[in-house]
């Protein structure tokens, strides 16, 4: 995992296999132990497809453990062709943006810009 500081905050990029269910995220969270990220940054393409249908429950399950450890997250990535398909999906990000624990969004140039 890459780190970098923006604007304050230290928000590590997740470069590690995809992550395809709920107990992969304690991979993800061993490698940040020790780091002070306070963000993690995950790719679009690093999460499996059922992550963004949300008849799965994959998002929900993933997120929540994420919060559980303290982090905020970011998906960085292309995501319409699952928003174009799903109303409930665009609502939930749209949801997820306003309030900043989670957040879902084009690439790194938008995250600086957010945060």
């Amino acid at each position: 995992m890459q780190q970098s500081e923006i604007k304050g905050v230290t928000v590590g990029f997740y470069d590690g296999p995809v992550i395809a269910a709920e107990a992969d995220v304690n991979d993800v969270i061993g490698a940040t132990y020790g780091l002070g990220i306070d963000l993690i940054a995950i790719p679009a393409e690093r999460l499996v497809d059922d992550f963004f249908w949300l008849s799965s429950r994959l998002a929900g399950a993933v997120l929540q453990k994420f919060q559980q450890y303290g982090f905020r997250v970011a998906v960085l990535g292309d995501i319409s062709r699952f928003t174009a398909e799903s109303p409930s999906l665009r609502d939930f990000i749209y949801e997820s943006n306003q309030r900043g624990q989670v957040m879902f969004l084009a690439d790194r140039a938008a995250l600086e810009a957010r945060l």
